[in-house]
């Protein structure tokens, strides 16, 4: 497996690829590797020749207050994980090969933005887009795959790739989960021991508001209500936000009458966390 620093390097060697009649997948990252981004992985290795994973920190999609200094980074562990898998290379630039000091160039995408985690991470989206474009313009992949526990990323990835009539199939997969519930997250390493128990009390809010419309209940104020009662049951969790959205158009949705999107965030201590259920 390579490891590659530049630009240059991995177009050079997906050229090389692409003239062979190989297809090319690709899993974008921020690096800090678990069990979640290994699914990526494995799926990218059974659908295509060569797989590229990118493992980047990507500053533009943090705001002034959020964790980019902090953010856990282990490029070795990163790596010996995705060759183990079944990677063909892994594409890991210093911020100063991915941007120029006077780069001033941006992806914007309205609607599927302007919800949930764009409310309060309101550049974040931006961010996303721009990293990701420029990473689709580099490894020119025919598959690209992101976890569903982004789900509103995945949206806006997936409109993004539509309307701009980029040439990459975006590919959702399902969330990977701890054996006690919790969604893997490389920011779940933040939390304490005491902590990590509180942290329970998202995926216990998933699990009911999947169950009680598995029963037949569509009012989603009625699904949402309870889920924020377990969610507020616990004193280390504050709320950021508990809300059900059409599923395409990430629009506030009040009934479970279409395929939703029933996503969290959830700040346990400093802490935030997200999660979700996809009811289609």
């Amino acid at each position: 497996m390579q490891i590659e620093k530049t630009v240059a390097g991995v177009k050079a060697q997906v050229r090389e690829w692409k003239k062979e009649g190989l297809s090319v997948g690709f899993v974008p990252t921020m690096g800090y590797l678990h069990e979640g981004h290994k699914s990526l992985i494995d799926r990218a290795v059974q659908e295509n020749d060569r797989v590229v994973v990118s493992v980047f920190v990507n500053p533009i999609q943090f705001g002034p207050t959020e964790d980019l200094e902090s953010y856990p980074r282990d490029l070795n562990a990163d790596s010996i994980l995705c060759e183990k898998a079944g990677a063909a290379l892994v594409f890991a630039p210093e911020v100063s090969e991915m941007y120029a000091d006077n780069f001033t160039t941006f992806v914007d995408t309205s609607g599927v933005t302007e919800e949930l985690c764009g409310k309060s991470r309101p550049i974040h989206f931006r961010g996303v887009c721009t990293v990701v474009n420029k990473l689709f313009n580099i490894v020119t992949p025919d598959k690209a795959y992101f976890g569903e526990k982004d789900a509103q990323q995945l949206a806006v990835i997936r409109r993004m790739v539509r309307d701009l009539n980029m040439n990459v199939t975006v590919v959702g997969c399902p969330i990977i989960r701890e054996d006690d519930g919790l969604a893997k997250s490389s920011r779940n390493t933040y939390l304490s021991a005491e902590e990590r128990q509180a942290a329970l009390v998202l995926s216990k809010a998933v699990f009911a508001g999947k169950a009680m419309i598995a029963e037949g209940e569509t009012d989603g104020d009625k699904v949402l209500d309870a889920m924020k009662q377990i969610i507020s049951a616990e004193p280390m969790a504050r709320i950021d936000y508990v809300e059900m959205v059409k599923w395409d158009t990430i629009e506030v949705h009040h009934k479970v009458d279409c395929p939703v999107l029933v996503a969290m965030a959830v700040y346990i201590g400093k802490t935030r966390l997200i999660d979700n259920f996809i009811q289609e």
